[in-house]
């Protein structure tokens, strides 16, 4: 299949090198030598799917670790998919270019909701039943991991198991289990991995519903699965494997560079974000531990630049002795450090000043909200004296043009809310003007609000379509001089929100979108509403019953059986704190709040260094 791949097919296709293989620092095992046999499959390009630092650690770990496999599989751009699909060629894994369905296990990371018609055309493509049910003897595993299978039962019944948390604590583990128990059936090796804690197998379980819809109850079937399924958490980054020698791909890719994982999780407890809470809790990397990653990296790959990688990256506590070793070490070389979107302090924008002694970047600051009261409803602890001292500092610095992230259809909103984003785009502008020599400009990207599972704001309801293109309409009455707004697309945002928080009743509905044709939903030119609302309708299902209510505290909600650690009845306090317009404190800087996350999965916070400012700024 390889010498037509490359005579006949891929001078047809564009970007043939998604395609390809044979990157610098791939790692292709002996396949009869090997044990259990993986394909990493991401339901996105490739060019996405190789920047994801998960994708990466997973590779080298299984491969560099153990004596089982990884192989690595992508998306086809639609060109390549009619191709394909035309001459009967089956999606194949890079490495060894075999089709997927020759190896044990399939595991795709799901990253985004949107994302599950890419995983159906794969599963397709490589000519595996969708349908877990349907899969018979010597069959793939097909497996899922990531952010969004915090909530799999949209997604259960495509799926034979779910590993849920930290990947590098489960993934070997379940190989294992493979291996060891590949002469049993499918029905009793799928009991065997129920055993391993943060394995959730959707088909040992059965939901019963009420009347009005709602959750009765969900029961295991059998005494191997657990009736909560605990996330696998990693104790000490330090201790975790990480790769030293990354595959270099040899097209451009999304985030091309070196990347240094400095924390995992966040203690800033936004009450809108999933990954915050689901990640729970801090954990960080040494100072020393992440210099000698990166001089692995450099020295592997020849990256001439390093990126800083975490939920809040400016919360790790090592990171100014961290930023400024690394610039001077590799500064003079022309390797530069690149920072994600700065906290709202002065001290973000002395540490944006020292990296730009290498190379300029766009600054992006991230208020959430334009109001204080908003602010103080979704715990963004930021004032706006706090934004306009940064602002003042990054336009005194030279900086010409700045981006800042808000979010509208928060809960409780109002128009007044609106206005002060706009109002704070305004008097930012006025800074920038005092100190620039020519008019700066201002971009503010608005995403739309989605509630998810185990946050506080799980309960609430979304705002409708209709709803979110008001405030649009709203917001863009008056043009501003170099203020540009840019909306995220409401419809996209209103699916998201329907599948973030659905139930295995929503599995039929999205085989139907993905026989009507969507694919790559998370694209804007692919992306066909119309088509997921139909497939919605047919099935009776009604779109509102997900996103557009308000949940009792006493419901029954799809992901309550896996556990993340954190308590419900913090949620909900959450939740209340937020109708009052509370805010709650840093738990580094005051303290447990009791959300219960260490007491639970007994792992305690782990701040490496000592660092006083990243406590009290």
């Amino acid at each position: 299949m390889k010498d037509k791949l490359f005579r006949d097919i891929l001078p047809q296709v564009s970007k043939p090198a998604r395609y390809t293989g044979g990157e610098v620092n791939v790692i292709q095992k002996d396949w009869e030598q090997a044990e259990a046999k993986m394909v990493f499959a991401f339901p996105d390009v490739y060019e996405v799917g190789m920047s994801h630092i998960g994708g990466k650690i997973l590779y080298g770990l299984v491969n560099e670790k153990s004596n089982h496999l990884m192989e690595r599989s992508f998306a086809p751009w639609p060109d390549m998919e009619e191709v394909m699909r035309r001459e009967h060629i089956p999606l194949y894994a890079l490495e060894s270019f075999r089709p997927l369905g020759d190896f044990d296990v399939i595991g795709f990371s799901l990253q985004y909701e949107l994302s599950i018609t890419n995983i159906l055309n794969m599963l397709d493509l490589s000519g595996i039943p969708l349908w877990s049910q349907d899969r018979e003897e010597g069959c793939p595993l097909v497996i899922a991991g990531g952010p969004a299978v915090f909530n799999p039962e949209p997604f259960a019944e495509f799926f034979d198991a779910f590993l849920i948390g930290d990947g590098e604590e489960v993934t070997l583990e379940f190989l294992d289990c493979v291996d060891k128990n590949r002469d049993m059936v499918r029905d009793e090796l799928l009991k065997q991995l129920a055993r391993i804690e943060g394995v959730y197998i959707p088909a040992l379980y059965r939901v019963e519903y009420k009347d009005d819809g709602t959750i009765k109850r969900m029961a295991p079937l059998v005494k191997e699965a657990p009736a909560q399924v605990r996330r696998r958490v990693i104790e000490d980054l330090d201790k975790a494997y990480y790769p030293d020698k990354p595959v270099l791909p040899y097209m451009d890719i999304v985030h091309d560079r070196a990347v240094l994982e400095v924390m995992r999780g966040c203690q800033r407890s936004c009450r809108f974000c999933h990954a915050g809470m689901v990640y729970r809790p801090v954990r960080e990397r040494s100072v020393a531990t992440l210099k000698k990653q990166a001089a692995a990296q450099l020295a592997s790959t020849g990256y001439e630049e390093i990126s800083l990688a975490s939920l809040s990256t400016l919360d790790y506590s090592g990171v100014s002795p961290l930023v400024k070793d690394l610039v001077k070490e590799y500064g003079p070389r022309g390797t530069g450090v690149s920072l994600p979107s700065l906290r709202v302090d002065a001290f973000s924008i002395d540490l944006a000043n020292e990296v730009q002694k290498v190379r300029k970047t766009t600054l992006t600051l991230a208020p959430e909200a334009g109001t204080q009261r908003m602010r103080d409803v979704i715990n963004k602890n930021v004032t706006d004296e706090q934004l306009f001292n940064a602002v003042e500092a990054a336009f005194k610095s030279g900086w010409n043009s700045l981006k800042l992230y808000f979010m509208i259809g928060l809960p409780d909103e109002t128009e007044a809310d609106l206005d002060g984003i706009i109002e704070l785009c305004r008097k930012v502008k006025a800074i920038g003007d005092r100190y620039s020599r020519r008019p700066v400009e201002i971009r503010a990207s608005l995403a739309s609000f989605v509630p998810k599972g185990h946050t506080p704001f799980q309960w609430r309801s979304q705002n409708s379509i209709a709803e979110l293109d008001n405030k649009r309409r709203y917001m863009m009455r008056e043009k501003r001089k170099n203020i540009k707004l840019s909306f995220h697309d409401s419809e996209t945002s209103y699916l998201e929100g329907i599948i973030a928080r659905g139930d295995r009743r929503l599995a039929a509905a999205i085989h139907k979108a993905w026989q009507k044709g969507c694919k790559f939903d998370g694209w804007s030119e692919y992306f066909h509403f119309d088509r997921w609302m139909e497939a919605l309708q047919e099935e009776n299902i009604d779109p509102g019953f997900y996103n557009l209510r308000r949940r009792d505290y006493a419901e029954v909600l799809p992901w309550d059986f896996i556990e993340t650690g954190i308590e419900r009845e913090y949620l909900i306090e959450e939740d209340e704190k937020a109708g009052q317009g509370i805010s709650t404190p840093d738990c580094r800087r005051e303290g447990c709040r009791d959300c219960g996350v260490c007491m639970n999965l007994g792992v305690d916070l782990q701040i490496k260094e000592d660092r006083a400012d990243a406590v009290e700024s």
